[in-house]
């Protein structure tokens, strides 16, 4: 459980810094709070869950003959496809496909920053001071 709450918080913070730094992208009601990034964080994670690793599976040989380029264009569309399920409910954004490319970009990149950091929590482990 720990370490669901604690992927839910590194994707919110990864989709503030996107949602927040990439230009094209626009919050509906025109800022959120950190509760709505969490609701959208959990929204990206159902996405990604549902979703992304059906395309990833069906596009397959696309990816393996676009060395993996492929992924990028699903990962946009998940991205946008997060927005727009997040607006029915008043806790998303909007975002030009270019905007949503670079913001899926950011969010993969931040996640994975976040994640390298809390490697040894999201493991479960204590570290020793």
């Amino acid at each position: 459980m720990q370490n669901l709450i604690l992927r839910l918080i590194i994707n919110a913070v990864a989709l503030w810094v996107a949602i927040t730094f990439v230009p094209g992208i626009t919050p509906v009601g025109g800022s959120l709070s950190w509760v709505e990034y969490l609701i959208l964080a959990l929204i990206f994670g159902l996405v990604n869950a549902l979703l992304g690793r059906m395309l990833k599976f069906l596009t397959c040989l696309l990816n393996v003959a676009t060395f993996g380029l492929f992924t990028l264009l699903i990962n946009a569309g998940l991205f946008w496809l997060t927005g727009l399920i997040g607006s029915y409910l008043r806790v998303g954004f909007t975002a030009e496909w270019w905007s949503a490319l670079i913001g899926a970009l950011v969010v993969s990149i931040v996640s994975a920053i976040l994640s390298v950091f809390l490697k040894d929590e999201l493991k479960g482990k204590k570290k020793d001071n």
